[in-house]
C-alpha cells in the first residue's frame, strides 16, 4: 500500500535555490506540493518549509535504499533508478524530489532496491547482487517490520526472524559493508501503535533498539522512524498514517521522508 503522489512530482518543489558547486549546497523548499487535499494538517508543522544543508551527501553521490515493502512501493525491476517513477511512489521518491534540485548538474543518484515482504534474512540472501554489486557511496537500510510482523500475523510464522538472528544477520551485513561506504543510514522499523504495551509494539521497539545500537557501533546516521511516527500519532489517528499500522499512506511516507532528510542535514525553516 503506497501512495501515488510522488509520481506526479515531476518538477522541483517550491523555493529551491541551489548554491554554486564547491560551497555548502543549500536550498529552501516547501513540502506543500507533497500534501494531498485530504492531508491531515496537524500531523507535522514542517509544511512551513525546510532549509537543507546537503553536506553529508555530496553532489554526484550514489545513494542506495534497501528494505521491504515500505521502501519498495512499486519501484522498477530489476533496478529502481533512472526516473522518478522508477523509484516507486513512497518515501524514496520524496527524498529524490528534495535532493535532486540541490545540484542539478550533478544530482545525487538514487537507487531503490526495496523488495516487498523482505526480512533481514531475505536481505542477506540478495545482498551481494542487489547492494554490493551496485557499489553505492551511501547506503540506507530499513528492515525489521516483516521480521516482527510474521511473529504475530499467524500466516507465515516460519518466515519470522527472532531477535537474536535479526541482530546477528544485520550486524554481519553492516560490518562487511561499512568499510566500502562513504556513509551509512540505518532506519528503525516501526509499528503505528501508540499503546506501547501492545505486544507487537513492544517487540518492534526491541528491534528498533537493535538498529540504534548498530548505528552507534558503526558510525551510521540514525533515522528513528518509530519516534517520527509517535510524534505524528500524538496529533492524528493511525489511519491517517498507516491504515494497517505498517504500510504508510501518503502522509506516512511524508513523515518518513522528513525524518530521513533531518538525518542528512535538513532543518526547519523558522523564517516561515
Amino acid at each position: 500500500m503506497c501512495w501515488g503522489g510522488a509520481r506526479n512530482l515531476g518538477r522541483p518543489w517550491a523555493d529551491l535555490r541551489p548554491l554554486p558547486e564547491g560551497r555548502a549546497a543549500t536550498a529552501r523548499f516547501s513540502l506543500r506540493r507533497f500534501h494531498s487535499k485530504d492531508y491531515p494538517p496537524g500531523i507535522d508543522r514542517w509544511g512551513r518549509g525546510f532549509t537543507i544543508l546537503a553536506v553529508t551527501i555530496t553532489p554526484g553521490t550514489r545513494l542506495l535504499f534497501v528494505g521491504d515493502s515500505v521502501t519498495d512501493c512499486g519501484r522498477l525491476r530489476p533496478v529502481g533508478e533512472g526516473s522518478r517513477a522508477a523509484l516507486g511512489d513512497g518515501y524514496v521518491a520524496a527524498v529524490d524530489a528534495a535532493l535532486g534540485p540541490l545540484q542539478p548538474g550533478r544530482p545525487v543518484r538514487i537507487t531503490n532496491m526495496g523488495v516487498s515482504g523482505n526480512t533481514v534474512r531475505d536481505l542477506a540472501s540478495r545482498w551481494d547482487a542487489d547492494v554490493l554489486a551496485s557499489r553505492p557511496d551511501w547506503l540506507s537500510i530499513m528492515i525489521g517490520v516483516n521480521d516482527v510482523w510474521r511473529q504475530f500475523d499467524g500466516v507465515n510464522r516460519a518466515e519470522a526472524v527472532m531477535s537474536d538472528e535479526f541482530r546477528a544477520t544485520y550486524a554481519g551485513l553492516v560490518a562487511r559493508t561499512r568499510p566500502l561506504l562513504r556513509g551509512l543510514v540505518l532506519m528503525t522499523p516501526f509499528y503505528v501503535q501508540d499503546a506501547r504495551t501492545d505486544p507487537m509494539r513492544r517487540r518492534m521497539d526491541e528491534y528498533g533498539a537493535i538498529v540504534r545500537e548498530l548505528a552507534a557501533a558503526h558510525g551510521a546516521l540514525l533515522v528513528d522512524t518509530q519516534a517520527a511516527m509517535d510524534r505524528a500519532l500524538a496529533r492524528s489517528d493511525f489511519t491517517a498514517i498507516a491504515g494497517d499500522r505498517v504500510h504508510p499512506t501518503q502522509a506516512g511516507h511524508e513523515i518518513i521522508a522528513r525524518a530521513f532528510l533531518r538525518a542528512i542535514g535538513a532543518t526547519p525553516d523558522s523564517r516561515r
